[in-house]
């Protein structure tokens, strides 16, 4: 489970580019399973199927993990099902969004 924490403070550092808040408190990451060998497999989806930004994320996600102590590899699994809706972000990604509104 140790392993699986770090995955998760690894993911809050990735940042999703179009709406600038990381991809934890948006809700994006579904699932992360850890194995033995140190093999992590995050299913996450994005904010929209058609994100053109899709490979960079995808990119930074599997950097990020492969990062942390003790993983060897990151397999990330892109889903579509459950629909990413803004009800999934938590307090924070809201409170940032709201600021940087209130900036421009």
């Amino acid at each position: 489970m140790q392993k699986e924490d770090a995955v998760w403070a690894a993911l809050e550092e990735v940042i999703d580019p179009e709406i600038g808040v990381n991809i934890v408190d948006l809700g994006l990451v579904y699932e992360i399973d850890v194995d033995d060998n140190g093999r992590a497999n995050i299913e996450m989806t994005l904010t929209i199927p058609e994100c053109p930004l899709a490979d960079d994320i995808v990119k930074h996600v599997k950097e990020a993990v492969t990062a942390v102590s003790g993983i060897t590899e990151a397999n990330v699994s892109l889903v579509w099902e459950p629909k990413w809706s803004p009800a999934r972000m938590n307090d924070r990604a809201r409170e940032e969004i709201r600021a940087r509104q209130s900036i421009t």
